[in-house]
C-alpha cells in the first residue's frame, strides 16, 4: 500500500503550484487511505511557532510552540517522532482526547529548514509501526517539493 499511495501523492501534486490545495489533498488522501486514524494534517511554522494548516478530522489545535507535544518536538528535533501511547509522552497535548498514539513527521522548505510538520493521529494505542514510519517518511518527502 505503501507504494500505491505514494504514488496517488504524486499524481495529485505534479505541476501543481498551490501548495495550500496541495497539502489539503494530501491530508485527505492519507484520511481516506489509512486505517485506524482520527486525524491527518499539517502544521506549518509561522513566527517560531506550528499553526494549524490543512487537516481531516475533529478541530484541532491551532497554535502549537516547538517547546511542547508531539509536533514540536519532531519540529524541534528535526526527527521523526513514533509515538505508540501519548499519554506517556512528555508535555503531550490533548487537542483530542480520543487520540492514543500519533507519528509526527518533520517537512522541509526549500532551504533545507523545518517547514512544519505532518500529523496523523489514531484512537488505537501503538497503531503506528516502524513500516508506517518509513512509507510516511517518504509521503513527507514527496510533499516537501511541493511546499
Amino acid at each position: 500500500m505503501d507504494n500505491e499511495l505514494n504514488l496517488k501523492l504524486k499524481a495529485l501534486i505534479e505541476g501543481v503550484p498551490h501548495r495550500i490545495a496541495n497539502l489539503a489533498n494530501a491530508s485527505a488522501l492519507l484520511f481516506e487511505s489509512l486505517e485506524d486514524i482520527n486525524w491527518a494534517g499539517f502544521y506549518l511554522i509561522e513566527n517560531g511557532i506550528l499553526v494549524l494548516g490543512p487537516f481531516q478530522g475533529r478541530p484541532a489545535c491551532i497554535e502549537i510552540p516547538l517547546s511542547k507535544g508531539v509536533c514540536g518536538a519532531a519540529a524541534r528535533e528535526n526527527k521523526t517522532q513514533l509515538v505508540k501511547n501519548v499519554h506517556e509522552f512528555p508535555s503531550h497535548i490533548a487537542c483530542d482526547c480520543a487520540s492514543n498514539s500519533e507519528i509526527v513527521i518533520p517537512l522541509h522548505g526549500k532551504d533545507g529548514t523545518v517547514a512544519g510538520v505532518l500529523d496523523i493521529d489514531s484512537p488505537l494505542i501503538g497503531r503506528f509501526t516502524e513500516e508506517d514510519r518509513i512509507m510516511l517518511e517518504e509521503f513527507a518527502s514527496i510533499m516537501e517539493k511541493a511546499l
